[in-house]
């Protein structure tokens, strides 16, 4: 079984914006052995359901679709599960779990924490 990860964005018109997200992916791909994708809501490509996509062409049977968002707003609550349950709908043989924004977790928290007490 091949895990694939989606990196989940909000999206912007400013191409620079993505910067850090792909940064995050790369060393993300560091450490996994499954292939590791962004995609983003809105502003930007590939889209979720063509992330998805090209995850299941390169063979993926189960997908985490990962929010990295700080909280949980609309976008999270809202519009990514409709997102995910249409990519459930458009390839039912594979898993595709939607976690927690990233930004919930507590690690993360104390790293962002420690970041700003570092200054």
């Amino acid at each position: 079984m091949s895990e694939g990860i989606v990196l989940f964005a909000h999206g912007s018109r400013d191409r620079e914006w993505a910067r850090p997200f792909e940064t995050l992916a790369a060393t993300l791909t560091a450490k996994v052995t499954g292939p590791v994708v962004i995609a983003y809501l809105e502003s930007m490509q590939p889209a979720l359901a063509e992330a998805i996509g090209t995850l299941v062409q390169h063979g993926a049977t189960s997908i985490r679709v990962v929010p990295v968002f700080l909280g949980a707003g609309s976008h999270i609550k809202e519009d990514l599960p409709r997102l995910v349950a249409r990519a459930r709908t458009d390839h039912p043989k594979v898993a595709i779990r939607l976690d927690a924004p990233i930004g919930e977790q507590s690690t993360v928290i104390e790293a962002i924490a420690a970041a700003i007490a570092r200054g």
